[in-house]
């Protein structure tokens, strides 16, 4: 399961668009904050050109060279004075979309390692119920061969080899939906590795997965470490941000523009003291009348608040949600299959009996059938909900944000160390990319089971 996850992590396609996703908002990031500094710029240019002798007003003296070259070369630089804040509130947002796309990213993260767990258990327990169903179909072949040479010496019925038969028939019927599901299961869980469809690599079986102790009273703040919620809480702080830069507009736009360079028509005199120039401009510009084109945009960006705050809120609450659903599902689940535990083993118990006393003749093969029809049934069943419990165990520590996602994320691509630190919350250390040591993939405890740690 540890060697399919580490595959998932390094070539699933989810993971691979979620992290360009984020040096795309690196990207926004860096130009918006660009805008916080002076704007540098660098111009030179050279031209050669020919008057007429009519150019200007009067005609051109006779005998001067109409023909003149020009050179010019300047450094330009112009910065927006932020004094209301709208450049710092921008750049507040970009950082908190940033921050967002990382959570995103550990999000996928989050989904693709449970999801390949979970597919990996399903997998393991098909396999379980088709070593159930060709143990069956064996033993009853094997039955099916004692009852046809009793039939030939007479010694049971027509009737009784027909149930024998039917009952052998029945085992070999149940055998190929499972191998569908298994292979269906296989091309799925490819998929996830973001391989073609295939066969899948077997460990060990599904009965030796070592489950841990769920404890008690388990403090709400660990929902704190979910993705989502953190990413609903980074949304919220870019649309606040994006209402002050929104007000902002009310105010003057100020800004500086200064130029200083040289001009001449003789390429020798460009850097002469008499071939410089220079300019400086003050600008402001203040909107008197936009016909409620800025009310609109900060109606439209406290709108755009109230959602990211309501989104906030359901993602804090589908959290509880799911947590709850998980460790109901959990538990009652755990439950079913003690139970069906019991019922097992009086099948078997039942079947032993059935099989005594009709060789002993107290009672007819029907009751056999039906006994053997019964446990066949319960075994498949019990193998379902056994599957099903230890998904549950996945499902609580998907729901929990799982604690094995810092860990994980770190056998991605992507080094998330440029990114720029949230003035919001305190986010997690930087991870890189290298693989974690052998020692943290030797058992499914390196993922899951380290929510407490």
């Amino acid at each position: 399961m540890n060697d399919l996850i580490a595959t998932a992590l390094e070539d699933n396609r989810d993971v691979k668009i979620a992290a360009a996703r984020i040096e795309e908002y690196i990207g926004r990031y860096g130009t918006t904050r660009s805008q916080l500094f002076p704007q540098v710029g660098a111009d030179a240019n050279g031209g050669k050109q020919r008057e007429t002798k009519n150019t200007g007003p009067l005609p051109m003296v006779p005998g001067v060279d109409r023909t003149y070259s020009t050179y010019q070369g300047s450094i330009s630089a112009s910065w927006e004075i932020d004094i209301w804040g709208k450049l710092r509130r921008q750049t507040e947002a970009a950082r908190a979309e940033v921050l967002a796309s990382e959570e995103g990213r550990r999000a996928v993260v989050l989904t693709l390692v449970s999801t390949v767990a979970a597919s990996y258990i399903n997998l393991r327990d098909l396999d379980l119920q088709l070593e159930i169903a060709k143990a069956t179909e064996e033993s009853r072949r094997a039955s099916l061969k004692i009852f046809e040479l009793r039939y030939e010496a007479s010694v049971i019925s027509e009737m009784v080899l027909a149930q024998n038969r039917s009952e052998y028939e029945f085992a070999v019927a149940s055998i190929p939906p499972i191998e569908i599901q298994i292979a269906q299961q296989e091309n799925a869980l490819s998929l996830l590795l973001g391989r073609n469809p295939g066969p899948i690599p077997r460990g060990q079986s599904i009965n030796n997965l070592d489950l841990p102790i769920i404890p008690e009273g388990l403090p709400s703040d660990l929902l704190e470490r979910r993705p989502d919620i953190v990413q609903a809480e980074q949304n919220l702080i870019a649309a606040n941000a994006q209402i002050g830069a929104a007000k902002a507009l009310y105010y003057p736009t100020i800004s500086l523009t200064g130029l200083l360079g040289v001009s001449s028509t003789q390429l020798s005199n460009l850097f002469s003291s008499s071939s410089g120039l220079w300019s400086f401009v003050g600008d402001a510009s203040i909107p008197i009348f936009t016909a409620g084109g800025i009310a609109g945009q900060v109606k439209q960006s406290e709108a755009i608040q109230q959602q990211a705050l309501l989104e906030y809120q359901q993602s804090i609450q589908n959290a509880f949600s799911e947590v709850s659903n998980a460790l109901i599902q959990h538990q009652k689940t755990k439950e079913q299959l003690a139970a069906l535990e019991r019922e097992l083993e009086a099948l078997k118990t039942y079947t032993r009996l059935a099989i005594l006393s009709y060789d002993n003749g107290y009672s007819s093969y029907i009751e056999v059938l039906d006994a053997e029809t019964s446990l066949f049934s319960a075994e498949l069943n019990y193998a379902q909900v056994q599957g099903i419990f230890y998904t549950s165990m996945v499902d609580i520590y998907k729901s929990m944000g799982g604690g094995w996602v810092t860990q994980a994320e770190g056998m991605t691509e992507l080094s998330t160390s440029e990114q720029p630190k949230s003035t919001a919350f305190e986010k997690p250390e930087s991870t890189t990319s290298e693989l974690p040591e052998p020692s943290m993939l030797e058992n499914i405890k390196g993922y899951f089971f380290q929510l407490f740690d």
